[in-house]
């Protein structure tokens, strides 16, 4: 017998005395016992008992003890509704600022969009007028893509009568795409899309390149939202809205991209979110909406990856309340949901249009070079509560 043997056996006597004293033996084996099986779960002798204070406002009351507040400030109201209107009773935007000029104020050369060609779809009106503003007051030659023709040409008369001695020529046909001593003012153009329809996002773009010359840049802005009871919501507008809002926003994408990569150019691209992309708003109704925006979001990282490899930046930005024309026309039908909006937002007020000329100028131009696949959220704080 090993060593090691000899000590075990002698060990056991001991060890087995020590057990019997910790878990005594029973004379049969079905004796009783006095056993209590410990839980993992932690447990308040109080907790639901009906003296405590708190027991109606956990899950240890009974679904008819709900009291009217609970759960009142996050969930959906299905009497707050509102469909979009008709071209003819949709409320105009108004221009924030018209002039594209040099600048007197120090920046970063970064910011600027001289030389560049931008595409605003939905750029007649809402944010997408206003992002076109702020691309035309960065330097870019800007065209802008709606199916509300008449108002966009409108913009562009008036930008040609603040601007009288604008040259118009065409900056890809010229080398360097600047003229030797000649200031030149950034050339503003409309086009027809519908941004649903392959073909028609086709012919635009066809145009725009052949009208400008090129396309540097696209930010798409068009889209809409509607607020309806899901299981109310007519099926065919859903359709529609998913069309504006998703298929849109891809088929421009995807067509500026196959142009950038056939020049061999670099270029940014900014899809217009929201933040109800990553929310749940209340009280309205708008689940459709909300679900198409996170496919933008998700479309723009997805592509950012894709497009890497061809200089093609994609991001994403997601703006919050914002006080368009259209805006304003919701509140007019439901005052009460101002006081309920602002109450959320940690700001305490809705955005202006006129909050998203920084952030996406940042976004198409160099000083954005190394931000690919982002999400910008310009909704004064409300999704970080």
């Amino acid at each position: 017998m090993s060593i090691c043997q000899a000590s075990r056996q002698a060990t056991r006597p001991a060890i087995r005395q020590r057990i019997s004293t910790i878990i005594p033996r029973h004379s049969t084996p079905s004796a009783p016992r006095s056993v209590r099986w410990l839980s993992s779960t932690s447990v308040r002798a109080s907790a639901g008992s009906k003296a405590d204070p708190y027991r109606s406002s956990s899950t240890a009351a009974a679904p008819s003890d709900k009291e009217a507040h609970e759960g009142s400030f996050s969930r959906t109201d299905r009497g707050v509704s509102f469909e979009y209107p008709a071209e003819q009773d949709f409320p105009r935007s108004q221009i924030v600022q018209g002039r594209g000029g040099p600048h007197f104020r120090r920046t970063l050369p970064s910011f600027s969009l001289e030389d560049k060609v931008a595409v605003v779809t939905g750029g007649a009106r809402g944010l997408g007028l206003v992002m076109g503003q702020a691309l035309v007051a960065s330097g870019a030659d800007l065209a802008l893509v709606d199916l509300n023709t008449h108002q966009a040409k409108e913009l562009v008369a008036n930008f040609e009568k603040e601007n009288p001695e604008s040259e118009g020529y065409n900056r890809a046909k010229i080398p360097n795409g600047k003229k030797s001593g000649v200031f030149r003012t950034p050339k503003v153009t409309a086009h027809y899309s519908d941004v649903a329809d392959p073909d028609s996002v086709t012919s635009a773009l066809s145009e725009i390149i052949k009208e400008h010359g090129k396309i540097d840049h696209l930010v798409t802005s068009a889209g809409f939202t509607e607020n309806y009871d899901a299981i109310a919501y007519p099926y065919e507008r859903m359709k529609k809205l998913w069309g504006v809002n998703v298929d849109g926003t891809y088929l421009f994408a995807t067509g500026v991209a196959k142009h950038l990569m056939e020049r061999n150019a670099p270029g940014s691209i900014v899809m217009i979110g929201s933040m109800s992309g990553a929310i749940v708003n209340v009280p309205q109704p708008q689940a459709p909406y909300n679900a198409s925006k996170a496919a933008v979001r998700h479309l723009a990282a997805s592509l950012a990856v894709e497009w890497a490899h061809a200089n093609i930046r994609v991001n994403c930005i997601s703006p919050g309340y914002m006080l368009t024309a259209l805006t304003r026309k919701i509140l007019d039908g439901n005052p009460d949901l101002k006081s309920q909006w602002t109450s959320l937002i940690p700001v305490g007020r809705m955005g202006r249009p006129e909050d998203l000329m920084g952030a996406v100028t940042f976004l198409l131009s160099d000083a954005s070079g190394y931000v690919t696949g982002a999400e910008l959220r310009v909704d004064g704080g409300y999704t970080v509560t």
